[in-house]
């Protein structure tokens, strides 16, 4: 799960309280959250600060790019030193190192994040979906891969399933922080998709959900939610807590494209926002997935896609 966002349920949690995350904290990803098992929660919690920290040196917008991407190879020599045995006495990299090794956890899926960080330094607009997707592989992908790690799972249909979740909440936090994001300089969102729809950027600078903005949302909201569903069975395949976690995640992730349909794409001044409400709901589904398939089936599929 990444960088943006995943999951206003898209953080599902921070430390040990279940919560629902900030526009600028580092998305994607439940923190070390009471439904997770005990034994996870300091590597869980060892993971996030390395790419919370890394995340903060690619939002420093008073630094200049360089010393933005110096701090960033400074992880990537941290990693290498790891990675030949060394000691690093770095506090972030002193927390996470154990947990490496205890867990067999690849470095390639840090440095991948670590790319997707430098990325946010140079690369500001996304001429096409491909590079978005691009950006979601490396910002988003690594986080689902190391919390299967940690759980023991090498399943390669589990990788795909967490990779399609992963950046389903990757792209739903990219649609909900429209506007938080253009404040940084940044435009995720297709470029030939936006002119497909006449979609401008002075457009998103005024906030102007207009009939063209709508339909072009629309589309938006509907391929990440195709794209949620067709890694949710991952909630089922996962058993106990761990499943109950990730169902919790999926849950968050369709709750905010229903509010982004609610809304008809104006996240300009009804940013999607969850609250304790959506949380209960959430969690009874959570725990009873049969019971509340169908009606979860259609508060998502029937919202967001019409």
């Amino acid at each position: 799960m990444t960088r943006k966002q995943v999951i206003d349920f898209i953080e599902l949690s921070k430390m040990d309280q279940p919560n629902l995350v900030n526009a600028g904290q580092y998305e994607n990803f439940p923190v070390a959250s009471l439904f997770l098992p005990a034994r996870l929660r300091p590597a869980v919690r060892a993971i996030y600060v390395f790419a919370r920290t890394a995340d903060d040196f690619a939002d420093e917008g008073e630094r200049p790019a360089a010393w933005r991407l110096g701090r960033l190879a400074e992880y990537h020599a941290h990693l290498h030193a790891l990675e030949r045995g060394a000691a690093v006495e770095h506090p972030v990299f002193r927390e996470l190192a154990p947990h490496i090794r205890a867990h067999a956890l690849p470095y390639p899926l840090f440095h991948n994040l670590l790319s997707a960080f430098e990325q946010d330094c140079a690369k500001t607009r996304y001429a096409h979906f491909g590079e978005v997707m691009d950006y979601c592989r490396r910002s988003a992908n690594p986080i689902g891969r190391l919390l299967l790690r940690l759980y023991g799972d090498d399943d390669p249909k589990h990788q795909a399933w967490s990779d399609g979740i992963c950046s389903a909440l990757q792209l739903i936090n990219f649609l909900q922080d429209v506007a938080v994001d253009y404040q940084k300089g940044r435009i995720y969102l297709p470029q030939d998709e936006m002119a497909k729809f006449g979609i401008s950027e002075r457009q998103i600078a005024e906030g102007r959900a207009d009939t063209l903005w709508q339909q072009f949302m629309k589309g938006q909201i509907e391929r990440a939610r195709r794209m949620l569903q067709a890694g949710a069975p991952l909630g089922r395949a996962l058993k106990g807590r761990i499943g109950l976690e990730m169902r919790l995640i999926i849950l968050g992730g369709e709750r905010i494209l229903y509010q982004l349909h609610q809304s008809r794409g104006d996240m300009f001044t009804r940013r999607p926002k969850l609250g304790w409400k959506d949380g209960a709901v959430m969690l009874r589904r959570a725990l009873f997935p049969g019971r509340s398939r169908s009606q979860t089936s259609t508060s998502c599929s029937g919202g967001c896609g019409h």
